[in-house]
């Protein structure tokens, strides 16, 4: 009876962790604490956006434990927030990036119409309602990103001789751009803010899954006899693809 009890206590997951937060300079940084049965000692990372922090907790580590670790490693944490740079807003006077080249946001008073980018003076254009300028500015980015991929990726499915079922626009945070196995390819908004040639290796890199859904040296070879910016995007996402992170929705 104990050995069965002993069992059962083994296969029953502990209670998961409630998340807690952290100010750091102007910003609050939520921290989530997560089990893990074969960790040896506390773990402290920012997740990968930058935006909050990951704590891997082993298991018999109290919360309280935990919190006091992360007070401790406030001065770390501070450091790499600082190196990854502040939050930008959707708000009028901000610059923010569209296609890799800043522009900033500028409100048009008494003024309707659509949103615009003025690209030989670097201004997006916010016409209407000031209360409605984060919404409308973010509406823009995300029909500029579906604009852009979309002729991306017919552009490759061209070229690769594969066929796209659908497109869909997301905020993924942890990748840029996924395939489903039933031919729907699915992408990030803030590609948008990344210069061209990165948005272009994304879907080149998601169409060619539509034939070899892995990372086989046949995908590779698909990818870049048709992407020659390929290197150099990945340096960039790897560099700088953080930074469009720091746009706040």
């Amino acid at each position: 009876m104990i050995g069965l009890l002993r069992s059962l206590q083994r296969t029953v997951a502990p209670k998961p962790l409630e998340p807690s937060r952290l100010l750091v300079g102007d910003e609050v940084l939520e921290v989530v604490f997560r089990r893990h049965a074969q960790a040896r000692r506390l773990v402290l990372r920012l997740n990968a956006t930058g935006t909050g922090v990951l704590v891997t907790v082993p298991n018999g580590v109290s919360r309280a434990r935990a919190l006091e670790f992360t007070e401790r490693s406030r001065s770390w944490i501070e450091d790499r927030v600082l190196a990854r740079g502040g939050l930008i807003h959707l708000a009028h006077g901000s610059a923010l990036p569209l296609r890799g080249i800043e522009h900033d946001i500028q409100h048009i008073p008494g003024r309707r119409g659509v949103v615009t980018a003025d690209r030989d003076r670097y201004y997006i254009n916010v016409p209407g309602d000031p209360a409605h300028l984060p919404r409308r500015v973010l509406d823009f980015l995300k029909a500029e990103a579906r604009a852009d991929l979309g002729r991306a990726t017919a552009k490759y499915a061209a070229l690769m001789g594969v066929k796209c079922r659908r497109i869909t626009i997301r905020d993924q945070r942890s990748r840029w751009g996924s395939c489903s196995a039933g031919g729907d390819l699915s992408y990030s908004w803030r590609l948008i803010l990344a210069p061209d040639y990165v948005l272009d290796y994304v879907a080149a890199h998601e169409v060619a899954h539509l034939r070899h859904l892995d990372h086989s040296p046949r995908f590779w070879r698909l990818v870049l006899s048709h992407c020659p910016n390929a290197a150099r995007a990945k340096n960039w996402l790897r560099t700088h693809g953080q930074d469009v992170h720091r746009v706040v929705v």
